[in-house]
């Protein structure tokens, strides 16, 4: 066995399983490098490089499961670990819908061939990193009206992944990420303003130039300069495309079949109801190459498939894995994630949703007096009615242009009554794991000043 191939170790941990005595298990394998620099004034703030082994291991007796990690790939390591869980498993409660996918549920992929989650090129040198660091700082310092730079930052990482189980599935996949990204200060004292650009790809080919990220950093913050609050009332907002992931990220936590197992969902009988307006699908896609979150199988060993959730406006589907797809008398939607120390849980990986054909500045023209949101802070949500409430900084619109920056503001509604009002621009960046435009959202309530 090699102490650092995933594939060995996975194997190893199911035979220490199996000689402690499970009756079945699963093991998930990360053997991970990153490198990050930060920059400040054109000097090395901090640099850091770290190289990680995380093993976990999932035994089941019966309906009966335990869950150990571990960072250590020792053999006397893996005994222990599986003889642990395996004591845990006989102690833990019953749950009638745990257990490994049947061999028959399978996928037949087993790597991430053709999905290009890797690249080849040899991993950059701490000076290269520096470079891009100090290029996206010096042309955000450029732009007229910044102070100074917060921080700039590059970064490198790559993981290999392996699961296998005592069922035969074992597959694995290398997925690589380069990173530069910067913020910028406008002001000084109480009167900062910030805001930042970030841009991350599988291929460093891919990645834009530092000047320019570090640039658009620049002018984002210093369009920021003395915002305001807005006034109080009912108004338009638009979700600039930057967080309008975030509305839609509030749909598929409320089609999570974990929250419709529990009952605990806004949308727990919307099953077939329109739930967007017609004409709108979210489609969720998680085999599109060069995608951060692209998977070929998930945790469970089934294979992800590009399918509608929501079609037409319509919900379609729930997100399940194996244990709520049991629990709702479903089949599994391969939506299975897991880390190391916990079982599969249902989870999304990349999402797009219809894109409109109007620009968000056409948006903003339509929308006449309103809010533009660029940032949120917080939020309360309650999972059971749908209702939300978050804080927002922007950009105010008056006779369909923006007029000044604002922060200090709460935006406020019911997200199936917002989703059912959303116009979406054309916007998208389709290099993101979520594909999701600007968005513009009727009638919610906005408290400023």
């Amino acid at each position: 066995m090699s102490d650092t191939n995933p594939a060995d170790l996975a194997a190893a941990l199911l035979d220490a399983a199996r000689r402690a005595g499970a009756e079945a298990a699963d093991a998930v394998v990360i053997a991970g490098t990153s490198v990050s620099v930060d920059v400040r004034n054109g000097t090395l703030e901090q640099a850091d490089r770290a190289e990680g082994l995380d093993l976990g291991l999932r035994v089941l007796i019966g309906r009966r499961q335990a869950c150990v990690s571990s960072s250590d790939a020792k053999p006397g390591t893996l005994a222990q670990m599986a003889e642990r869980a395996v004591a845990m498993a006989r102690e833990a409660p019953e749950d009638p819908w745990v257990g490994l996918a049947d061999p028959a549920q399978l996928g037949t992929r087993r790597d991430a061939a053709g999905l290009e989650l890797f690249d080849p090129e040899a991993e950059p040198s701490p000076e290269a990193l520096l470079e891009d660091a100090r290029r996206a700082e010096a042309a955000a310092l450029a732009v007229a009206g910044i102070s100074r730079i917060d921080q700039a930052s590059a970064g490198y990482g790559r993981r290999d992944v392996h699961l296998a189980a005592t069922n035969g599935f074992s597959g694995g996949y290398r997925r690589t990420g380069r990173t530069v990204s910067c913020v910028a200060i406008t002001g000084d004292g109480t009167g900062m303003e910030r805001d930042w650009s970030s841009e991350s790809r599988v291929f460093a080919a891919d990645l834009p130039d530092p000047e320019v990220i570090g640039r658009e950093a620049g002018e984002r913050a210093a369009a920021r300069a003395g915002p305001r609050k807005p006034p109080s009332g009912a108004f338009p907002v638009l979700y600039d495309e930057r967080v309008s992931g975030a509305l839609i990220s509030h749909l598929g936590a409320a089609i999570n079949g974990t929250a419709i197992a529990r009952g605990a969902s806004w949308l727990r009988d919307a099953m077939g109801e329109r739930v967007l307006p017609a004409g709108l699908d979210l489609i969720e896609d998680p085999l599109r190459p060069r995608i951060a979150g692209t998977r070929p199988f998930d945790a469970e060993g089934l294979a992800t498939v590009r399918r509608h959730l929501v079609q037409d406006g319509i919900l379609q589907s729930w997100v399940l894995d194996l244990a709520t797809g049991r629990k709702l008398g479903l089949d599994s939607t391969a939506n299975a994630t897991r880390g190391p120390g916990g079982p599969p849980g249902p989870s999304l990986s990349s999402v797009e949703l219809t894109q409109g054909s109007r620009s968000r500045e056409a948006l903003i023209r339509e929308m006449g007096t309103g809010l533009l949101v660029t940032s949120l802070i917080g939020a309360t949500i309650n999972p059971t009615t749908g209702d939300y409430s978050r804080g927002a900084s922007g950009y105010w619109v008056e006779g369909g242009e923006i007029r000044y920056p604002v922060n200090e503001c709460t935006i406020a509604g019911n997200l199936r009554d917002m989703l059912m009002r959303l116009t979406p621009a054309n916007d998208a960046r389709r290099h993101l794991s979520n594909v999701v435009p600007s968005l513009l959202v009727e009638g919610l309530t906005v408290a400023g000043a």
